[in-house]
């Protein structure tokens, strides 16, 4: 009998394991949260900026949360990142009074250390978290490294992308590479104190 265990199931259960993580990696990487009201949203540029912030304004304008902090530094010469995005919502309708931003970031975990600085003034308790959808979960990650001893609840809500979905992501070659290389940066990001990443 176990030689037909060793035939038959052990092949189908390695090929079944193999397909739950290559399922399960989506959802791994994109966590959501159900929305609450909250103080602030926080828009992080990266890979589709533009979607980052009009999921941001949406939030807004659908009365989540009465302020908006986009963070990012330019990525060459000419208005930071986070100017840029505050530009882009203010065109969109939101009063630029309403919107912090934060222009020194040039990674996710400076993303985190600049916003806690905000944060932390603002005696923020509760933010809602936008970036691409394969982003959320080491954007959330940093970030709760980033706040560890203030009262701050994260609330992540991604972002749509045109290529990337946590279902399907292995149907195209490009999304297989960057959910491969976000496992990696994720992984990283756990293990390892915020000041050390890069």
């Amino acid at each position: 009998m176990k030689w037909l265990f060793w035939l038959i199931g052990f092949p189908i259960l390695v090929v079944a394991v193999a397909i739950s993580g290559i399922i399960s990696a989506g959802f791994f990487l994109s966590p959501q949260n159900e929305l609450e009201k909250a103080d602030a949203i926080i828009a992080i540029s990266g890979g589709e900026t533009r979607q980052r912030v009009a999921e941001a304004v949406k939030l807004y304008q659908d009365s989540w949360a009465p302020l908006l902090i986009m963070s990012g530094a330019a990525r060459d010469e000419g208005p930071s990142n986070a100017l840029m995005m505050k530009n882009i919502a203010i065109a969109e309708g939101v009063p630029k009074d309403k919107i912090f931003i934060e222009e020194s970031a040039t990674t996710t975990a400076s993303n985190a250390t600049f916003v806690r600085n905000i944060i932390k003034e603002n005696k923020f308790v509760k933010v809602i978290l936008v970036t691409s959808p394969y982003h959320q979960r080491r954007a959330s990650l940093a970030f709760a490294k980033a706040l560890s001893g203030l009262p701050v609840k994260i609330i992540n809500h991604s972002s749509t992308d045109s290529i990337w979905r946590k279902k399907g992501w292995w149907w195209d070659e490009w999304a297989r590479e960057l959910t491969w290389t976000e496992i990696q940066k994720t992984i990283y990001t756990w293990a390892m104190p915020l000041d050390k990443l890069k």
